[in-house]
């Protein structure tokens, strides 16, 4: 921040921070304060009783999978969800030794090794969970638990998955006791999770319903004599409409990010913790050119716009190639000087076109916002997902790794990702 209270420009910033020059003139601006915030704010709203797990699964939601991760373990997560096996081993190689829980299934070869780097699994089938178990039993210990490994000598920690009606992965209710039996008579494997997930969080009566099949199942364990795990049903949907208990964890993923479901009723409980999130990610791009056009110029490909007046138009090096689709247009805009200005003709694959002719302003130094706040103006991922019939998650996770990502935390920048590496300011502890 310079004496006057006004930001350098970002090469500037990187520039006094010691790290890397921005590769392109486009870039996404990730706030850590905000990822910590809205951490602490579901951490208020389910009380210290109730684990958060924080979700970082498709690259931290578009946000930068390792910064998301470090972010929500130093702020009390108690542990970190992915989808994938490779998804946790980059988390194992950026030196996270936090607990990871896989949600979806990995290849039955790969369990002695994802046991021996401590992940959770997830067994969502009766004959998966054999596989499971199996590949367990078959494991050659002294290639698989190499000491100094996160997760040496730990034993294989299993969630078992249980449908309830969203018809995508899970046990039926009947066939729990089954594997959870199979799970406790196995050498070396624990049974510390139950859980299943909502197929309308925005629904209290079909969440309802899915709540009581999981207690179901959960009954079923007990009346077996398998000691009760953990149970988990709420992600961020369950939790902010209030539709689903927050039983001993939730799930929290898209909330962390500072966004809700756009159709998402919000019950009273929550309200006050739904108006404290902070969206975290902003697209910022400076143009290429800014060019005076006479009327009737044809701007972009196919020449669908066509300049009524005499018009400015800046190019900007951002296009569907970096998730800023063509679905945006006719009707989009961008933020420069605080103001909004109208997208012109169609979105390339690199480029697209800005029309500034009513901010005479905008210059080649100014800064336009895609997503995110200008001055009094805000265009937000729900505004996008509005425009080509989607959902804010889409919007989120499809901005395209080659887009930089610039990381700060209060008026300091922290690190930055390009497609070369990333590089970050580390003065903390690694968590």
């Amino acid at each position: 921040m310079n004496a006057d209270g006004v930001r350098p420009p970002i090469e500037e910033q990187l520039r006094q921070a010691g790290l890397p020059p921005l590769p392109r003139t486009a870039w996404l601006e990730i706030d850590q304060d905000a990822l910590a915030g809205n951490l602490r704010t579901v951490r208020d709203l389910v009380g210290p009783r109730v684990e958060v797990s924080a979700v970082v699964k498709a690259d931290g939601y578009g946000h930068g999978l390792e910064v998301a991760a470090r972010t929500f373990v130093a702020g009390g997560a108690g542990r970190l969800c992915v989808a994938t096996l490779d998804e946790a081993l980059a988390l194992r190689r950026a030196g996270i030794t936090a607990p990871v829980l896989i949600l979806f299934s990995i290849p039955a070869a790969e369990v002695p090794a994802a046991a021996a780097d401590g992940f959770e699994l997830v067994a969502a089938d009766p004959d998966l969970a054999m596989d499971i178990l199996e590949a367990w039993r078959r494991r050659d210990v002294a290639g698989r638990d190499v000491p100094g490994r996160p997760g040496s000598g730990r034993e294989l920690l299993i969630h078992l998955e249980v449908e309830t009606g969203l018809t995508r992965a899970g046990i039926k209710p009947e066939r729990i006791a089954e594997a959870a039996g199979a799970i406790s008579e196995t050498t070396g494997v624990r049974l510390v999770g139950i859980w299943s997930h909502l197929a309308s969080a925005e629904d209290p009566a079909v969440s309802a319903e899915q709540e009581r099949v999981l207690l179901v199942a959960a009954a079923a364990l007990s009346k077996a004599g398998i000691p009760s795990p953990t149970m988990h049903m709420a992600a961020s949907g369950g939790l902010f409409a209030g539709t689903s208990r927050h039983q001993g964890m939730v799930r929290a993923g898209l909330c962390l990010y500072g966004e809700l479901a756009q159709d998402l009723p919000v019950s009273a409980a929550a309200a006050s913790a739904a108006a404290l999130l902070r969206p975290a990610m902003t697209l910022k791009a400076r143009a290429l050119r800014i060019l005076d056009v006479a009327p009737g110029t044809a701007v972009g490909y196919g020449g669908r716009w066509r300049a009524e007046r005499p018009s400015r138009i800046a190019t900007l090096p951002v296009g569907y190639g970096d998730g800023w689709i063509r679905g945006y247009q006719p009707g989009a805009s961008a933020l420069v000087e605080g103001r909004r200005v109208p997208l012109a003709g169609t979105v390339a694959m690199d480029a697209l076109a800005v029309d500034v002719t009513d901010v005479p302003s905008a210059g080649m130094e100014s800064e336009f916002v895609l997503l995110g706040s200008h001055g009094e103006e805000r265009i937000s991922a729900e505004e996008l997902a509005w425009r080509r019939n989607t959902i804010s998650w889409e919007v989120l996770v499809g901005m395209a790794h080659r887009l930089p990502r610039v990381y700060h935390s209060g008026r300091e920048v922290r690190g930055i990702r390009t497609m070369v590496g990333e590089a970050l300011v580390r003065e903390d502890p690694q968590v």
